[in-house]
This record gives structure tokens, C-alpha cells and sequence, in this order.
């Protein structure tokens, strides 16, 4: 009889254990998070993405907005199109919006930052006044809203991965470079 109850116990154990490496599994690939309710897709090109993946987050102010949804290469831009799917919710982000790879700690995984920019706004009416200063006043137009990123829209302005390798190789080149004129003179 104790013999039994230990194997039950000893069953309940392993299935706790799988059940926890389920779940370790589903946090690890990030599965767990991704939905594709209600989202608009914004693209932006990079010369460089090293260790940017499918599904790595896309975050302002460091919470996650979105997803990148999909990584190809442009044979005319010569560069790599990302394209990324912001959660409806966040409708508002100006359209002249930065986005800027960058890396979860020394060695963590790769995510895209937004940093939110000023906002073409054509809701203003821009004048001079009668001393020639620049007078900003609301629009009159009630139909006038500020431009934001739609569905479609692209990020012009973007920042490449930084990749360690290449700053490890351009410092021990400089070092070099700098040692070879001490010697020479």
C-alpha cells in the first residue's frame, strides 16, 4: 500500500514537472503573447537587423506594443524590410515615429524600439503677425486630425543593430592603426 501512494506521488511530480516545462517553453519562444487580434502593420527598412527575429517584441517606452511580424530582403533597397503588427490600441503614434533595434542586456535577444516623434500636425495654422514673429494657432477645421501611423504606413527614420563583433573589430583595428604611428615615429 505505501508502495502505491509513492508511485501516485511520484507520478503527480512528473506531471507537475512537464507541466512547468510547458509552460517555461511557451514564455521562452514568446508563443504565449502573440495574438493578431485587431493589429494595423507598419514597415521599416534597416541596413542592418543581426539577431532580430520573427516575433521579437516591439516596444515604447518599454512596454510592448507589437511584434515583429515578418523579416525579408529588398533587392532594390538592398536592405532588410521589416515589418512589424502594432496592437490596435495603440492607433495614436505620430506618424513620424523612429524605430531603433536594440538588445535585452549584454547578451539578450534583439527587440525594436519606437521612440515616438513630434507629430506632423495639420491641425495647426501656422502665421506671421504683423511684427514677423511665428504665430501658432489651433486649425478652425474640425475634421482635422494629426497624422498618425495607419496600416501601411513606413518608418523612415531608423537606427541598425548594433553588433559587439564589429565594435570589438573596430577597436582592435584602431588600437593597431594607433600602435603602428608610435612605432613609426
Amino acid at each position: 500500500m505505501t508502495t502505491r501512494i509513492a508511485e501516485i506521488w511520484v507520478g503527480l511530480f512528473v506531471a507537475a514537472g512537464i507541466a512547468a516545462l510547458f509552460m517555461l517553453a511557451m514564455q521562452v519562444s514568446n508563443l504565449s503573447t502573440y495574438n493578431s487580434d485587431s493589429g494595423y502593420d507598419v514597415t521599416a527598412y534597416f541596413e542592418d537587423i543581426s539577431g532580430l527575429k520573427v516575433r521579437s517584441p516591439v516596444t515604447m517606452s518599454g512596454v510592448r506594443i507589437g511584434r515583429v511580424k515578418s523579416i525579408s530582403f529588398d533587392k532594390e533597397r538592398l536592405s532588410a524590410l521589416v515589418t512589424m503588427e502594432i496592437e490596435g490600441e495603440y492607433d495614436t503614434l505620430p506618424d513620424d515615429s523612429s524605430a531603433s533595434i536594440y538588445t535585452a542586456g549584454l547578451l539578450g535577444e534583439k527587440y525594436i524600439g519606437l521612440e515616438p516623434g513630434a507629430g506632423s500636425n495639420d491641425c495647426e495654422d501656422i502665421t506671421l503677425d504683423d511684427s514677423g514673429e511665428i504665430k501658432i494657432e489651433e486649425s478652425t477645421d474640425k475634421d482635422c486630425k494629426p497624422s498618425t501611423l495607419q496600416q501601411g504606413s513606413e518608418i523612415k527614420l531608423t537606427q541598425d543593430s548594433l553588433v559587439l563583433e564589429k565594435l570589438i573589430g573596430q577597436f582592435i583595428s584602431k588600437f593597431l592603426d594607433d600602435d603602428k604611428k608610435d612605432t613609426a615615429k
